[in-house]
């Protein structure tokens, strides 16, 4: 009994830190949802979500978080994997994962004189006899850097998962005449595939609502829904659009999680 009543003193804390800085702002952002710019109780903001301008830039926020995924994952896996081939593997992680410790902002400003005009990526291609093109403030520049941003957070999961992995069921599937691609498909991947949908679940929920990087790297060419709640509540001043976008995007980063959560099925 008093071992009971100390665990529920101890999570107590717990419980008070949820209910203010995860359901207050929810329930907050909620009710500012049904009133307009007029400050009048309405449903606009709702009607107004479902018009073909909003769907567009759900769509687009999902097409461009789907490409940082993709490609983050693309590029994550075999590293994860030639990371836990190494010697000196944790050291190499560390050194991935150093990177990310970098304010956002800092980041995106190096990479500003990096795309720049004048920047490496010009001076590199002039070099070599092409000139100099439009990097920065491009799809390319806006995917490259954001990739670069949540890559560490889709690389540490898989190399997790397959460092855990018991290297005697690869020298099993060896062992019984399977190729290597026979057994990354049938006994490599399926293993760490809860490492993948981690990583999966990780990149694509924020890359949603990017914001700071569609105005820095893509110079406002790239509108997600990110960009379209920091207008509404920054610049137009309509905070109950505002926060009908931001409802509507906690309830698809809900389905996400639920989607690719990790649920043990019953033998």
């Amino acid at each position: 009994m008093q071992n009971k009543m100390s665990r529920n003193i101890y999570f107590i804390p717990y419980v008070l830190w949820i209910a203010l800085f995860v359901i207050a702002p929810i329930l907050l952002i909620l009710y500012y949802s049904f009133f307009d710019i007029e400050g009048n109780l309405s449903l606009i903001n709702y009607q107004k979500f479902f018009t073909p301008v909003y769907l567009k830039m759900t769509l687009s926020s999902f097409w461009y978080a789907f490409l940082i995924t993709g490609i983050s994952l693309l590029v994550a896996y075999p590293t994860a994997y030639l990371l836990t081939k190494t010697k000196h593997k944790q050291l190499w992680l560390l050194l991935i994962i150093v990177p990310s410790w970098i304010n956002l902002l800092l980041k995106a400003y190096a990479f500003i004189g990096i795309f720049g005009t004048y920047g490496v990526a010009n001076g590199f291609l002039e070099a070599i006899g092409i000139g100099k093109q439009q990097i920065l403030f491009t799809d390319f520049s806006f995917i490259f850097v954001s990739v670069y941003i949540f890559i560490p957070f889709m690389i540490l999961p898989i190399f997790n998962a397959l460092d855990e992995m018991n290297p005697t069921l690869l020298d099993a599937a060896n062992d019984l005449g399977a190729s290597r691609w026979m057994t990354f498909r049938r006994v490599i991947f399926p293993l760490t595939i809860d490492g993948v949908k981690t990583g999966c679940q990780v990149v694509f929920i924020p890359a949603l609502s990017l914001f700071m990087l569609t105005r820095l790297i893509a110079g406002n060419r790239v509108i997600t829904l990110g960009t379209a709640i920091e207008q509404h509540f920054l610049v137009t001043q309509d905070w109950g659009m505002g926060s009908t976008i931001a409802v509507f995007l906690i309830i698809i980063m809900f389905l996400i999680m639920f989607v690719t959560g990790n649920r043990k099925q019953g033998v």
